[in-house]
């Protein structure tokens, strides 16, 4: 079987991001669990609708998503507000969450922790600006 950089890569390194979506209305929560399940395998099931779990602290909702193969390409998505994600896992599948993100979203990091096989990365999301 012949296999490409890429493929190797995947066999290497779980696909496996957790993402964890805070400081935003529910409403943009689900606009972004939905670009990332119409995208990847996601263990949130479709319909689902985060609710908000505290009216005096902030709610962090949290899917995990493998990246390791692309259902469909994000198409560019609109959120009310900036939305925080926090994304967990190894270096390629980050990179490709999160390449993948800026599709749909105006895509800034923010902040960033490395260890030795994995990195967190905290990504602003926005709503594209129209051209």
């Amino acid at each position: 079987m012949n296999s490409t950089p890429q493929q190797t890569q995947e066999h290497q390194e779980s696909g496996d991001v957790v993402v964890a979506v805070t400081g935003c209305p529910k409403e943009d929560a689900r606009t972004v669990f939905d670009v990332l399940r119409r995208s990847f395998a996601s263990d949130r099931p479709a319909g689902d609708t985060p609710e908000e779990a505290s009216d005096n602290r902030p709610t962090v909702w949290t899917a995990t998503v493998d990246v390791t193969e692309t259902k469909a390409g994000a198409e560019p998505a609109q959120l009310s507000t900036p939305v925080t994600v926090e994304a967990q896992g190894g270096y390629w599948a980050v990179d490709r969450l999160r390449e993948h993100l800026a599709d749909a979203f105006a895509v800034r990091v923010v902040g960033t922790a490395a260890g030795d096989q994995e990195q967190e990365v905290r990504l602003r999301l926005e709503s594209h600006r129209p051209a």
